[in-house]
């Protein structure tokens, strides 16, 4: 599956079957993340795969109660650490919170072209996941996704054009809500 197929493919899935991922596949979705660039190179993340029972349904409860979530059998839990990333993204920022989204996307695309399903996490009380899973305080738990093979097959299936906002509503040519003809010759 080439990355087009795999962006227009990629869903937010939210029930898992119950099978267990071949160690292969999850070491093609850890190079997955380690292949992502970050600003200066820094890579100022950290990845926890939850494989516990116990711990996946404990870090789904954290997750304002989506227990659908420890249906997966891997949980990734996305880490950034604030201290090693690039301090002045865009003058004033830092580069922590995108440079583990860029990561955690090459995760979602790689699961696709694998037939795994993902699904973003931003509803999680990050206190109650750092004490779960014993993660230092200067760390800050960015997202969290299940990580599993999708219950119906048809999770998978091409998106749907009419769901996404039209070209002229998103794109501006040379400054800010100018539409053009589309390209340049």
């Amino acid at each position: 599956m080439d990355v087009l197929e795999a962006i227009r493919m990629r869903r937010s899935v939210r029930s898992y079957a119950a099978q267990p991922i071949p160690a292969a596949t999850l070491e093609r979705m850890r190079a997955a993340l380690r292949s992502a660039p970050s600003a200066c190179n820094f890579q100022p993340w950290h990845f926890i795969f939850v494989l516990d029972d116990g711990l996946r349904r404990a870090v789904a409860q954290a997750s304002n109660d989506q227990f659908w979530m420890a249906d997966a059998p891997v949980i990734v839990v996305a880490c950034g650490l604030p201290e090693r990333a690039y301090k002045h993204m865009g003058g004033r920022g830092n580069s922590v919170d995108i440079d583990v989204a860029i990561a955690l996307d090459h995760l979602t695309l790689a699961a696709v072209a694998d037939g795994l399903g993902t699904c973003w996490i931003g509803a999680f009380d990050e206190q109650r996941v750092k004490r779960l899973l014993a993660i230092p305080a200067s760390v800050k738990v960015v997202a969290l996704t299940p990580l599993g093979y999708p219950a119906a097959p048809d999770l998978n299936a091409p998106l749907e054009e009419g769901r996404r906002k039209p070209a002229s509503e998103i794109f501006s040519i040379d400054r800010y809500g100018v539409q053009g003809g589309g390209g340049r010759s």
